[in-house]
């Protein structure tokens, strides 16, 4: 599997983190693609509060999150708040919005959800793309 893209940090505009304004977590990051399957490490650069830091204390690991690209961003967020899930963090990344609903309750890991926009679609593809062609040489590349 492979390559991976790596992400020193991630831009977040108008984040809130459990209904308080806040900044996206210091993260480092890396996405890569099995077939269709996106797999995503994080870790968090720090110890302050966040979406990261509600599942997981430093050194601690584990499945955080799994991903969902919605058809309706609004109406799949709420349904999830309905059902009983706190949001936990809400912000726009790049030039849509992201949100974690805190799901551990129940599923034993968050949801995240993704509004889907072209950039965003194409980077994605971009990133399955190279993995389809991946020779398994430079493992990692900057995004």
């Amino acid at each position: 599997m492979g390559p991976f893209f790596w992400f020193d940090g991630v831009g977040c505009v108008g984040g809130r983190h459990r209904g308080v304004p806040a900044e996206f977590p210091a993260v480092t990051a890396a996405i890569a693609y099995a077939g269709d399957l996106q797999i995503e490490l994080v870790c968090q650069d720090n110890d302050e509060p966040g979406v990261f830091r509600d599942v997981f204390e430093a050194g601690q690991s584990g499945l955080h999150h799994m991903a969902l690209v919605c058809t309706d961003y609004e109406s799949e967020r709420d349904t999830y708040i309905e059902a009983g899930a706190e949001l936990a963090f809400e912000g726009q990344i790049g030039n849509s919005r992201t949100c974690w609903v805190d799901t551990t309750p129940t599923l034993g890991f968050m949801v995240e959800l993704l509004e889907p926009s072209p950039a965003r679609e194409a980077g994605f593809a971009a990133m399955r793309a190279a993995a389809q062609s991946w020779d398994g040489a430079d493992p990692i590349t900057r995004f």
